[in-house]
């Protein structure tokens, strides 16, 4: 109501101790209320990844078109780039198509597939193919990538193992300046609603980042180089700069003297 106090000298965060002795004569409420912020608790579910059906005139279903749609395309680079051993391809391409649709990934290569030549219909530069995507040739047929995996001996099991079961990720390089207008043709392809961005945030370990200040600050670079190399370098265990100043006395000297 109007009339109720929204304000006081009270409304703050407390600790530990100030509860203890504001409810010192009913501890049982401190307890209770423990009590209902476990019961609060919430674990999310994993779930398997959703992708949007890939609909296509000839009302083929994803595996079938994919099949269709790559052995074509491999024809044709057959043809484009002259080879003429072609059994280790066709070989090659049905046993990548055997593995991806037996795991469910045919709609993914063709969704992949539509956006890529989309945009290089588009004159919208492309990358030809990095990481370990590069190795398939389902994905080279389906203009995808425009590398030879065969001709480079590239593996396909890198990308995709049907004893590692994990979800395929294409690294592809789309032009900066353009790279919005395939970001909005997914959109309206596919909604907005099977779209997301993401983001990967990285981080230096204590060696790495006291030498990337030094460069910053031009400091001569021996002079970080010692500093850094007092470090403790553990993989398994990587210390903060803060813990290894504190285990380090050789870190503190310097620090001291400096």
């Amino acid at each position: 109501s109007g009339s109720r106090k929204t304000s006081n000298n009270q409304i703050s965060f407390k600790d530990d101790q100030k509860m203890f002795e504001l409810f010192s004569d009913i501890p049982e409420i401190i307890e209770n209320n423990f009590n209902v912020a476990i019961s609060c608790s919430y674990y999310p579910k994993e779930v398997l990844p959703k992708l949007p059906k890939f609909k296509n005139n000839l009302n083929l279903s994803e595996s079938k078109l994919l099949v269709q749609m790559s052995k074509n395309g491999l024809a044709l680079k057959i043809k484009e780039n002259q080879i003429l051993e072609t059994k280790q391809y066709q070989d090659r391409l049905d046993y990548e198509i055997d593995i991806i649709n037996k795991m469910g990934f045919s709609g993914y290569f063709l969704i992949v597939s539509d956006f890529v030549n989309w945009a290089k219909d588009n004159h919208i530069p492309v990358g030809p193919g990095r990481g370990s995507g590069a190795g398939s040739v389902a994905a080279w047929s389906l203009g995808i990538t425009d590398l030879d995996p065969i001709k480079y001996s590239l593996l396909f099991e890198r990308f995709l193992n049907p004893e590692r079961v994990s979800m395929p990720d294409f690294d592809i390089d789309f032009c900066q300046i353009r790279r919005d207008e395939v970001i909005e043709y997914v959109n309206k392809k596919y909604g907005s609603e099977s779209v997301a961005h993401i983001i990967t945030f990285g981080t230096l370990a204590s060696r790495a980042a006291v030498r990337d200040i030094g460069r910053v600050l031009e400091v001569p670079y021996g002079e970080v180089d010692s500093f850094a190399k007092l470090i403790p370098f553990n993989p398994s265990n990587p210390l903060t700069l803060a813990e290894s100043i504190k285990s380090e006395k050789s870190l503190r000297d310097i620090i001291d003297t400096d």
